[in-house]
């Protein structure tokens, strides 16, 4: 297994299951390549986390908004019933969803999603977005006509840190924070987050926000590694020749190294330390997807699929990216990008 270029103070090899593993902060050691959830739907996704387990994903990673949680639960029973996995084999995240917000409802969410799997306690338990949604019920999660809670988000943090206290999740974090409110979260957590799980992929590459999270000792997840394939472009109205995967660098470095366009993409983000969360049904490519261990990207590799990046900071007038420039907290060339 060839690891030389993803190992550094940010990532390290556990002998666990022969799979390299990230150290978080939280001083728990999280699988560097797991299996998503997302877009799985009921009837599939059992197929799919079986054939995950049977070629060597230990790291699963789950929501309660994607509606398949017994399902899945349904999977580890098995599993675990048959002796041939043990829970701690496994390194298994959940996520506390928009309408939970409220600090009763924060444990009263956690352990509706345990009781969906058939668990006592998560790896990992994220909040899902920064932003609160009034409470709509555990069994019907809010999407359409929503409303803003008035619940904030440090309060729920507050609740999430208590999470740990109690055993129920032994490390906690975030998803889909932009370095703005990661920062303000960090100055104010008892807990400091072990983890951010965000969308960053070749073409969406947020140097910014993963070397802040990184200078924070702040794990990086990629929910959308492959820059979501075919379904984003479709769903988002890209246009069709709008995915990494087809990108003709991508599609050359894949073809020189023998490899799928999705390995590359992946061992791209591992070599930057970021932990990828692929998604398929598809059993080769479940297969195909853990398979990015026997090989590495060169230097000028890296810095061909560095340039792919297409992101421009529009978000404000002005954003003050060029303060950053020589001082420890800039995170890129042109200075830190406080929106990323």
């Amino acid at each position: 297994m060839l690891i030389s270029k993803i190992k550094s103070r940010f990532l390290e090899c556990s002998t666990q299951n022969a799979i390299p593993c990230y150290k978080l902060n939280s001083g728990h050691d999280m699988p560097v390549v797991a299996y998503g959830t997302f877009r799985s739907a009921r009837g599939e996704v059992a197929k799919g986390v079986q054939d995950a387990i049977n070629a060597g994903y230990r790291h699963f990673d789950l929501a309660h908004i994607y509606g398949n949680e017994k399902e899945v639960g349904d999977v580890f029973k098995s599993i675990f019933d048959a002796g041939t996995i043990k829970r701690e084999d496994l390194f298994i995240t959940g996520k506390l969803w928009n309408s939970d917000h409220d600090v009763e409802i924060v444990p009263q969410a956690c352990d509706h999603s345990l009781q969906n799997l058939g668990l006592t306690y998560f790896d990992l338990y994220l909040i899902h977005f920064p932003i609160g949604w009034k409470f709509t019920g555990l069994d019907t999660p809010g999407w359409g006509a929503s409303e803003l809670s008035d619940t904030s988000l440090i309060d729920t943090w507050r609740a999430m840190e208590s999470l740990t206290d109690n055993g129920k999740c032994r490390s906690i974090g975030v998803s889909n924070y932009p370095m703005i409110l990661m920062h303000d979260l960090v100055t104010q957590a008892r807990i400091r987050p072990a983890v951010n799980q965000i969308e960053v992929h070749a073409y969406y590459s947020r140097e910014s926000l993963v070397n802040y999270c990184h200078s924070r000792d702040i794990c990086v997840t990629a929910h959308t590694p492959l820059g979501g394939g075919l379904a984003n472009t479709k769903e988002y109205g890209l246009g069709e020749n709008f995915a990494p995967m087809i990108d003709p660098t991508v599609v050359k470095i894949a073809e020189q190294k023998s490899k799928s366009p999705a390995q590359v993409l992946l061992r791209w983000l591992l070599q930057r330390n970021i932990v990828v969360l692929p998604k398929s049904v598809k059993s080769e490519r479940i297969v195909q997807n853990f398979d990015v261990f026997d090989f590495e990207l060169d230097a000028s590799e890296m810095e061909d699929m560095n340039k792919l990046d297409k992101y421009v900071s529009y978000k404000t007038n002005p954003n003050p990216l060029s303060a950053f420039l020589g001082g420890k907290d800039c995170f890129s060339q042109e200075g830190t990008d406080i929106f990323d």
